[in-house]
């Protein structure tokens, strides 16, 4: 396929995902003061909202995440589409389980957050010298402090499946993954730094022993699943 056409099939799967995403949005929107009330489930402060248009944004968001996560299905297999052209008959016929994988892991990933990590980082963030203090949370920052927190968890937690691919693509190889293991470590942290919502050592480690186990259990499935057909 000619690099221009390349290029639009891009385009093409893009606007496809972007159509899924905007359904999911709306669907999702429906119940947004419900996905909010499930939010603010591990924070005893009452909210409140600090401009008039706040409270409309807060739904938004969270009307986005709800709308990816009921779209990732539809993304994932416009993606594997985008990819299909370059793999052999034998790889192609890992779509199925490449997008179900996927989605179960990002769904992990943020009930992960959600039921784990978020607790913890909100409890930890409250309590934090604070006494004498009374929190005032707005409704806004802590919904955009919410999607941030899961859609990180939920981008981290697709390692296994991503590095996976890139073994069968021939990008990678489980012997240098292994090999590398302590830059992994490294940017682990580094990219536990950049995803979490706040800059303490806490958080980061919230994030960035997780990732660490993944990038093995990423190791594992390319020794498992990486090894690609011969032609």
């Amino acid at each position: 396929m000619p690099f221009m056409q390349h290029l639009d099939e891009l385009r093409v799967r893009l606007v496809r995902a972007a159509i899924a995403i905007g359904c999911g949005m709306t669907g999702a929107f429906l119940f947004s003061e419900q996905i909010i009330a499930w939010l603010i489930r591990p924070v005893d402060t009452p909210m409140v909202f600090l401009s008039p248009g706040e409270a409309f944004w807060a739904n938004l968001k969270v009307a986005f995440l709800g709308g990816l996560i009921l779209a990732l299905p539809v993304v994932l297999y416009q993606a594997w589409k985008f990819l299909e052209p370059g793999l052999y008959p034998e790889e192609r016929r890992l779509g199925l389980a490449f997008i179900i994988s996927a989605t179960l892991l990002f769904v992990a990933g943020v009930l992960f957050c959600a039921y784990v990590v978020f607790p913890l980082t909100i409890g930890f963030l409250l309590s934090y010298k604070t006494e004498g203090l009374t929190p005032m949370l707005a409704i806004g920052t802590y919904v955009d402090f919410n999607v941030k927190f899961f859609l990180a968890f939920g981008i981290i937690f697709e390692l296994p499946p991503v590095i996976t691919l890139l073994a069968r693509l021939g990008l990678v190889t489980p012997q240098k993954l292994s090999a590398n293991r302590k830059y992994a470590v490294l940017g682990a942290f580094v990219v536990a730094a950049v995803l979490t919502p706040t800059p303490d050592v806490f958080n980061q480690l919230l994030m960035a022993v997780p990732l660490m186990l993944l990038y093995e259990v990423g190791i594992l499935c390319a020794r498992w699943f990486g090894k690609r057909p011969a032609r």
